[in-house]
């Protein structure tokens, strides 16, 4: 093979050609067929190296150890996994439980309290009317009570203009 023009790319030279009757290799002009030999085999060790430290080449080779033991280990893993998993589900499940425990018991305890506000609610409204009537009966009683009105002091809130005006009268009748 002549080298030149004519040559394919990738195509692999001739080692008994010199560097320097290739007139295509410019800076490769004057090397020795022998050194280019040289480093051609040394760019081969590199990819051979190369491949021996990829992944693939450790998984074919894993060493004096035999197939059945890296199984076993593997099978170990897959058993120390699931009882991981198989932990991990009782525990979310008792999680789980007590998280509905908790929301039943506010739940009861909502509803108790509702109860109990009702309730109170209820026996305030009762404690008012029973203050109305009081006040009522105490205005009502005013009029013919032998203790001076005057000692008595009504706030003005409470105050009922009914009876006040009641007084007014009977101050003006009596003078």
């Amino acid at each position: 093979m002549v080298a030149g023009s004519n040559m394919m790319p990738g195509q692999i030279l001739d080692p008994s050609l010199t560097a320097g009757s290739l007139p295509s290799l410019g800076p490769l002009a004057g090397i020795s067929a022998t050194t280019l030999t040289d480093q051609l085999k040394l760019a081969q060790d590199f990819r051979n190296l190369g491949a021996m430290l990829s992944p693939l080449h450790f998984l074919g080779r894993l060493g004096k150890r035999p197939l059945t033991a890296i199984k076993g280990e593997m099978d170990e893993d897959d058993e120390r996994r699931r009882r991981r998993r198989d932990k991990n589900k009782v525990a979310a499940a008792r999680c789980r439980n007590r998280k509905k425990e908790r929301t039943d018991f506010l739940q009861r305890e909502s509803e108790r309290l509702e109860v109990v506000n009702t309730d109170l609610k209820s026996q305030i409204e009762e404690l008012r009317m029973e203050r109305q009537q009081l006040m009522v009966m105490l205005n009502l009683h005013r009029p013919t009570c032998i203790v001076r009105t005057d000692s008595v002091k009504t706030p003005e809130s409470e105050a009922n203009p009914l009876l006040e005006h009641l007084a007014a009268e009977k101050l003006t009748a009596s003078k």
